[in-house]
This record gives C-alpha cells, structure tokens and sequence, in this order.
C-alpha cells in the first residue's frame, strides 16, 4: 500500500497543496505549528473517515472557509484508487472512492490502511482502559469491516439506554425501550469481544517478539484481554458469548437502575500487559513503557500485514525524537518494506538510511 499523490484544499492551516510521494520514506521537516501533523491527518483520515484529533469534521476546515477538500492517489492490492473526501461546515461530507460515493466509514478499510503512532501512544500502557480500548476498536475498524458495523451500533444503543436510564424518574414510559436496547448490546457486544480477543492473541504474538529484541531478550512482555466477568472463554462461538453477556446484563439490571448508568457490557473492557509476571501500567520503568508502547504499534503494523499481504502505510508523528538512540535504532530497523512517513523538526540522516524523499512544511506551505 502507497499514497503516491496528496491533495489538500482548505485543509486545517493549508491553502492549496499538492504533494508527491516517495514509495519508502517521507521525510516531513518544520518547525512546530506549521503543519506537519495535518499533512499526517489527512492520510489518516481518508484511510478511516475519523480524525485522530478533531471531534467533528468541521475541526478541519481552514480558518474563515466554509468548505476544504482532501484528495489522494492511492496504490494499494496493485489497484489504483483515488480517494476523495469533501467536508463542510453547514452539511454532511462527501467521500468518494473513484467518484463512487462511499456509506460507511469501514469501506474505506477496503482501500488502504494506516498506523499512526503519536508520542502520547508511549504511554497507553499507563493510560486507563479506555485508551487501550480505543488501540483495539482503531485497529480493528479497519482490518473488519464487520467490527466496525457492530461497534457503531453498539455505542448507539448504549447511548439510547444511558438517556433511559438518567430520565426514566420523570418518564417512565421510556422503560419499556429499555429491553430491547439491552437486548441490541447484548448481540452486538459478543461480535465486539469475538473480534477483539482474536485480535489480541495475534498482537500478543507479535508484540512478544519485538519487545524480547528490543529489550536484548531479557523481558518477557504478555497480553490478555479482560472483558465482562461472566464470559469465561471469550474465544467461544458468538452464540454462547451472547448468552454470557445476557446474564451478565440480567444480573445488574437492578444496578443499573439505582446507579443510572450501564454496567454490564464490553464498552468496559481492557488490554492488560505485563511484563515478567508484572502488571505494566503499575510496576514499569518508563523504558520498559516504551518499549511496551513501541512493540504494540509495531504488532499492529504486522496483523495488517498477513491481513491484507502488504504492509499499512505507518506514519511516524514526532516519535523518534522521544525515544533514546538505542529504541530509535530499533524502530528505524523494523520499518522497511512499506511506506513510511516521519515527522520531525529537523531534517537529519533519515533519508539516507532509509531512502526517501525530504519535505519541508512551512505556514502551510509544502516545499
């Protein structure tokens, strides 16, 4: 998967761009606030349809537009594509993959994919669950077309049964919805677990490996995944998944009724890593975090990989400037084979090891 060609119109600081790319390395220089991170958005954002830092799509039109229009030429399953994405601030947006209008965010998965690793990513492991939650359901939206279905329905029927349950004192008519939005999450929810623990044996696999070469092999680092507590094997079959979440839900719904809130469900689920026996997010260094961090991103990068036969363009987001010299040998290492983009302030020896091209940012500006 490449991107060979960026367009940007109207796009957060950009006026009127256009980049070529080089099939290995992008080298983006600047100094800070000149938009180096919205050129990286962009990519992301035309390989999800979701921003990885606005809340809503108007976050991204330019100061004083009304309108900003985001284009890519785009190689991927030695297919072209041209994805195109309109944003507004008074109506919906348009995305367009070949001039055919696209419905769904999880369509544009079929086109290409992208990790994005961000200097606040070498601290998931310390961050609460919802952070790592976000890691998996990012992830997956993108390998599973289904998952992301299954996701979107899921937050909306926890959201109808979470305003159910704040209102219901001054409307109790509403509490005959309320089993039928359990019901929807109780279904949706076992697709959510079934995918996220296949997702975490997976990257268990691969994030051990990278983990025990970046630590010289003398750590051991494990995944887990922990969902609701009365699903004992969430490797079962979906039907007996649904059935555990049922009675799992049945169990609190008295609770949920005093507490107002939703307890019973996977929108509470966690990625538990340990390192040596230990629990990461208690007892680690902030080297051994790193290093954690550094072996999921890159384990990330190696499910797509058997998944779609090519690598997911990765975009390096002033990463390297955080690590020490020896993990950032290590990710320097490991990145060959697909497309790379790295943001930094300065130019330095990157290019020539790794073979590239060199952009400067400035005020906008692509030069």
């Amino acid at each position: 998967m490449r991107i060979d060609r960026l367009e940007l119109e109207g796009f957060r600081n950009y006026i009127q761009e256009t980049a070529v790319f080089d099939p290995r390395c992008n080298v983006v220089c600047g100094e800070n606030a000149q938009g180096k991170t919205n050129l990286l958005e962009s990519l992301v954002y035309l390989s999800r349809g979701k921003s990885p830092r606005a809340r809503t799509d108007r976050e991204m039109i330019g100061f004083e537009r009304e309108f900003a229009r985001v284009t890519a030429a785009v190689e991927s399953r030695e297919r072209e594509f041209r994805v195109q994405a309109d944003l507004f601030r008074g109506r919906r947006r348009k995305i367009t993959v070949n001039q055919v209008p696209i419905k769904t965010n999880a369509a544009l998965g079929d086109v290409y994919h992208t990790v994005l690793f961000q200097p606040e990513d070498l601290y998931i492991i310390r961050e609460g669950a919802a952070v790592r939650r976000r890691f998996m359901d990012t992830a997956l939206c993108q390998l599973r077309p289904r998952y992301g279905a299954a996701l979107a329905g899921y937050e909306r029927a926890r959201d109808h049964k979470t305003r159910i349950l704040r209102e219901f004192d001054h409307r109790p008519d509403l509490l005959s919805a309320l089993p039928e939005f359990s019901e929807q999450m109780v279904r949706l929810g076992a697709v959510l677990i079934h995918y996220r623990y296949q997702f975490c044996l997976r990257l268990g696999e691969y994030a051990a490996l990278h983990h025990r070469e970046c630590s010289g092999g003398r750590e051991t680092l494990e995944l887990r995944y922990q969902t609701v507590s009365s699903v004992e094997d969430p490797g079962a079959e979906i039907e007996t998944l649904t059935e555990r979440l049922r009675r799992h839900m049945e169990s609190h719904r008295e609770a949920e009724l005093s507490s107002r809130l939703c307890l019973s469900g996977p929108h509470k689920d966690d990625l538990l890593v340990s390192i040596d026996g230990r629990e990461a997010k208690q007892y680690a260094s902030q080297g051994q975090t790193r290093t954690a961090a550094l072996a999921l991103k890159l384990a990330e990068r190696e499910i797509y990989k058997n998944a779609a036969g090519e690598y997911p363009v990765l975009l390096l987001d002033d990463v390297l400037s955080e690590l020490d010299p020896r993990r950032q040998e290590f990710v320097l290492n490991r990145i060959a084979g697909g497309q790379v983009f790295i943001t930094c302030c300065e130019e330095d020896r990157l290019p020539s090891l790794l073979g590239g091209k060199v952009f400067h940012v400035e005020q906008g500006r692509i030069l």
